[in-house]
């Protein structure tokens, strides 16, 4: 398997880090100071084909390869890992969703504003009783005539009050387990649909999380989103594709915070010589090289195989579960390297520690990867 990028795929990389420096690196701290989503900042992305990176153009798509959007991912992530959440909550969430399972007038009525950012999706399976285990959800729709009335709520939904809309998922048929469970559109502005507390998070706070609340939300029969009743596998086939964006993720922030912690150890100087010539630090730095290129590639087969139209779970988990923690600790080897800097906001290392951790929390948390991982690997 080849995995070396084709010349078009270092030009893309190239234009994104330009990007990403020039828009987004100057107002890192600013952005997470304000704890807000910076949407003056969408049109630019939807003019490099960000919010539509993998769907096909006759959707508004930029029709990019999953090694593709690997590439994009990590270079947003790379400048700021917050602003990159948002943008794949977006593309590798609601949107997928959308793109998977929607009919075509769905597509053409949802997903093309989506790819073109003309609009911000959400996606919402998370409930504060049902996190890991999302088949124990509560919030439930109910048919009434040609509408579905959806009751209930979600929690910690990436771009909920900014996004246009939500994919949901809820109970149809509650005997039926988990494939009693079905997704919807639900559009900005529907009544019954609102939004609810923002949270104060430790740290991705230029993606803003927030709980959405559905009272009598009545929706038409024709935002079912797929089959009724495979809701909640279709998200798990979601998840799948989305835990590849995560590792992208997880990588591009480990590049970030090791590019900034060796060029401070090559800046800062005690006994008389640059930090970075001492053993120790050199260690670190070498250690976590090596972490994140086995990331990468981790990541990139994974991706690789999505692109063949191959089955990518075990994969998909094996890299996110890598990534994330490798970046966990790329990130707590720079607060380290940067010493006493490191722990103060003037400096990029505690941002990238503060942001690292969801890594290992948002689309399944480590726990749950070693859970799908063993699955896998023992099933009888």
């Amino acid at each position: 398997m080849d995995l070396r990028l084709s010349e078009d795929q270092a030009l893309l990389r190239r234009s994104i880090r330009e990007f990403a420096e020039r828009e987004i690196r100057p107002y890192v701290r600013e952005w997470d100071e304000a704890q807000a989503f910076p949407e003056t900042l969408i049109p630019k992305l939807a003019a490099l084909g960000l919010m539509g990176i993998q769907f096909p153009d006759e959707y508004g798509g930029a029709a990019m390869s999953p090694v593709d959007y690997c590439i994009c991912i990590e270079e947003l992530a790379r400048v700021d890992p917050s602003v990159c959440l948002s943008v794949a909550a977006h593309n590798g969430l609601g949107a997928a969703h959308i793109a998977a399972f929607g009919t075509e007038a769905q597509k053409r009525r949802y997903l093309v504003p989506l790819a073109r950012g003309e609009q911000l999706a959400a996606w919402g399976l998370t409930e504060a009783s049902a996190g890991s285990d999302a088949a124990a959800m509560r919030t439930t729709a109910t048919r009434e005539g040609e509408c579905w009335v959806i009751d209930g709520s979600k929690q910690f939904i990436t771009n909920a009050r900014t996004g246009h809309l939500i994919v949901v998922m809820a109970i149809t048929s509650r005997g039926k387990g988990s494939r009693g469970i079905s997704a919807f559109v639900v559009e900005k502005g529907t009544p019954g649909f609102r939004v609810g507390k923002k949270e104060d998070k430790l740290g991705m706070r230029a993606s803003e999380t927030s709980e959405v609340i559905f009272e009598s939300c009545r929706v038409p029969a024709a935002q079912l989103l797929g089959v009724e009743g495979q809701g909640f596998i279709n998200a798990l086939q979601v998840l799948d594709a989305g835990r590849i964006g995560i590792a992208a993720l997880a990588v591009g922030l480990a590049q970030g915070a090791y590019e900034a912690a060796r060029a401070y150890a090559f800046e800062r100087r005690q006994f008389g010589r640059p930090v970075g010539s001492f053993q120790a630090i050199r260690a670190k730095l070498v250690e976590n090289a090596g972490r994140i290129e086995a990331a990468r590639l981790l990541t990139y087969r994974a991706a690789s195989m999505k692109a063949q139209g191959r089955r990518t779970t075990l994969e998909a988990a094996m890299a996110k579960l890598y990534s994330s923690e490798s970046a966990v600790r790329v990130a707590e080897d720079g607060v380290q390297i940067f010493g006493g800097y490191g722990f103060v906001r003037a400096y990029p290392a505690e941002k990238f520690f503060r942001d690292v951790k969801l890594t290992t929390i948002g689309e399944g948390t480590s726990e749950i990867q070693r859970l799908v991982i063993a699955r896998q690997l023992l099933a009888s």
